[in-house]
């Protein structure tokens, strides 16, 4: 066989060796790419993203208006927990344009299981939604009451099935709360196998009152006693995390499936604004976006903003309101033909949106990479 021949041979069989390893050799990482986008405006699966219900007997009643045009929040698909990336599918994903090779802990952090990284994306989505209807209401000046709920149970801590998630706590040890973090306060108090009384309205009767617009009502409360056991530290606890609860003057649904994490809390917190004021917010326009929302209204960064830009303008957004945060990231590698809009509370994304209406793009804040 000539020299030649055989070089070029051996150099065959040794690309498909290395393609074979590659291909069975697994390595710690997973992808994350453009997911589905959702204009909050519409409709998704049959029903209203966004729907906004007067209450029985209210004569207040909130007047929805018709919108036009987008705003669409943005997701990003995240390869599962029991996906296997293989050497050659990350040299791939790290080639490609429109995908991102993550070290697999970032999606799956060691110390939690595959379903407690979904229940968390799950409570910070519901979370979110929450922060959402308090900010676009305070905005329009709409009265929003507050109060202290349970968030979640630990199951076998001393609080399980005495206590449960959505319970409003009025008072520990006869003391009223009004803020998440004295709960805790008064917890500590006691040493560890000390008892501890929570008033509180269980969460079926403080739903069906919020429901009719109205607080959770003192004539429902009961006392709960729970034993404290020892957390690391030598703390007293009883194992469950509290939030703070809202009380709308009227009820407004947010169906969306599937979806997870905290992210879309201002494109929500725009939708609510848009249907419940005249001015139709985009000007019939394509606009996305994304970004955590506190309940003042401020606008947080997010992961994966390059799959998100990437995906609005798969489905033709032409603005993306970008948070602060996430501004010079989002900058290096932008979709052409989108422009990304520097956000960093309602204010300035109502504000945008206003310029963005009237044609007066050239007056936007745009993200800029360092």
């Amino acid at each position: 066989m000539p020299r030649r021949t055989a070089t070029l041979l051996a150099s065959t069989l040794l690309l498909i060796a290395m393609l074979c390893a590659g291909a069975l050799i697994e390595v710690p990482y997973g992808e994350m790419s453009p997911g589905p986008t959702v204009n909050t405006l519409s409709v998704h699966d049959g029903d209203p993203v966004l729907n906004i219900k007067d209450r029985p007997g209210h004569k207040g009643k909130p007047k929805v208006y018709d919108t036009s045009g987008h705003l669409n929040m943005t997701t990003v698909r995240v390869t599962g927990s029991e996906y296997r990336m293989t050497l050659l599918g990350a040299f791939t994903g790290w080639l490609g344009h429109d995908s991102l090779v993550v070290p697999y802990r970032t999606l799956y952090p060691e110390q939690k299981s595959a379903e407690e990284v979904d229940e968390e994306n799950a409570e910070e989505f519901t979370a979110s939604q929450e922060s959402a209807k308090v900010a676009a209401l305070k905005k329009l000046g709409l009265p929003v009451s507050s109060h202290v709920v349970v968030g979640s149970v630990q199951k076998g801590a001393p609080a399980h099935k005495r206590l449960h998630a959505g319970d409003v706590i009025t008072a520990v040890d006869g003391n009223p709360v009004g803020e998440p973090e004295s709960v805790s306060k008064l917890v500590t108090q006691h040493k560890p196998g000390e008892r501890v009384t929570f008033t509180v309205v269980p969460a079926a009767e403080a739903k069906a009152a919020q429901k009719k617009g109205k607080k959770p009502s003192s004539r429902d409360a009961r006392k709960v006693t729970v034993t404290t056991t020892k957390a690391k530290g030598g703390r007293a606890i009883v194992g469950i995390t509290t939030a703070l609860g809202h009380t709308f003057p009227f009820e407004i649904d947010i169906k969306l499936a599937d979806i997870g994490g905290p992210s879309a809390g201002l494109m929500f917190s725009l939708g609510i604004v848009d249907k419940l004021t005249p001015t139709d917010l985009t000007g019939g326009k394509f606009v996305a976006g994304t970004g955590t929302i506190d309940d003042a209204g401020q606008v947080g960064e997010i992961g994966g903003i390059q799959m998100k830009t990437v995906a609005a303008r798969q489905q033709g957004a032409e603005f993306f309101l970008t948070p602060a945060g996430n501004c010079a990231t989002a900058a290096k590698d932008k979709p052409e033909g989108l422009t990304l809009v520097k956000t960093s509370s309602i204010d300035d994304a109502l504000d945008s949106l206003k310029k963005i209406r009237k044609g007066e793009t050239d007056r936007l804040t745009q993200c800029k990479a360092h």
